[in-house]
């Protein structure tokens, strides 16, 4: 029975070690920016470069956050956004964003960028940044 018991255990902890923690993300502005609150749709078209009202800044490729956020709220896959993006810097309509390793370096961007907007975990939030999107 002992050994049994131990193998659920072992087999319970390795299905929940597969099974990634998805955070809460919150697309964030400039505090001295006059956004409000936005639309994932809104936020999206910035993220595709569909709009150049604000300046898109992202986590590095691969990011499990980036990733999240390319589902939730642009309902791509990453390799789709990077197609995107590759179209329309290769015909001049567009730059790419600037990518970021950590939350930390992404609110910096955000903070110190009137025009910037990007996506954190609510838990790194603070008062350098504004809250206008809880992603869903």
């Amino acid at each position: 029975m002992k050994k049994t018991f131990g193998k659920m255990l072992l087999a319970a902890g390795l299905f929940a070690a597969g099974v990634p923690a998805f955070a809460e993300i919150v697309v964030i502005v400039n505090p001295k920016n006059p956004a409000t609150r936005m639309f994932s749709e809104q936020a999206g078209q910035f993220f595709v470069g569909k709009s150049t009202l604000f300046t898109p800044i992202e986590f590095n490729e691969g990011a499990a956050i980036r990733n999240e956020f390319y589902s939730k709220v642009l309902q791509k896959e990453p390799a789709q956004v990077k197609a995107i993006w590759s179209k329309l810097v290769f015909t001049g309509k567009g730059t790419a964003p600037k990518e970021y390793h950590t939350a930390a370096e992404v609110k910096k961007a955000v903070a110190a960028d009137v025009s910037a907007i990007g996506y954190i975990d609510k838990s790194a939030v603070d008062d350098t940044v504004k809250v206008i999107l809880t992603v869903q």
